[in-house]
């Protein structure tokens, strides 16, 4: 297991996780995840990985491929004192090609070595968001 640093802020193991993408990191990559046996990731082609061993094993084969960049663009935000939700659009590039948007949805937890990501969750993608017009409520 990687040598735990401690994310202040669900912003900074945000950061810490695409930085560590971008410079092929593995260790860096895995130490932004819990050290948990039931952290979730689910990539865009439909695998649903369970565990830390999972997790690494899958990202070990990502970063060993085709050079990959990930430009994101923040959606929404859910943030509370412990938990945190981030939906995200990715753009993705393999070896300098685009390949189709990417959404992602990251759960944080806040524990005693900070904030960790404990669910990563794509879907291939990037259509925009579907916004209903403003409903009308009635409160009886």
């Amino acid at each position: 297991m990687p040598a735990a640093l401690i994310y202040a802020t669900p912003e900074d193991a945000e950061t810490a996780f695409y930085d560590a993408i971008a410079k092929r990191d593995l260790n860096a990559l895995m130490n932004v995840w819990a050290e948990d046996d039931e952290i979730v990731c689910v990539h865009p082609t439909g695998a649903q990985l369970l565990g830390f061993a999972a997790i690494q094993a899958s990202w070990r084969g990502i970063l060993g491929g085709a050079r990959v960049e990930i430009r994101r663009q923040r959606v929404a935000r859910w943030h509370s004192m412990l938990i945190s939700v981030h939906h995200l659009i990715e753009r993705l590039y393999a070896n300098k090609e685009a390949i189709s948007p990417i959404q992602a949805t990251h759960i944080y937890l806040r524990g005693p070595n900070g904030w960790r990501l404990t669910c990563r969750h794509a879907s291939p993608g990037g259509a925009p968001m579907l916004r209903p017009e403003k409903e009308h409520r009635v409160l009886h």
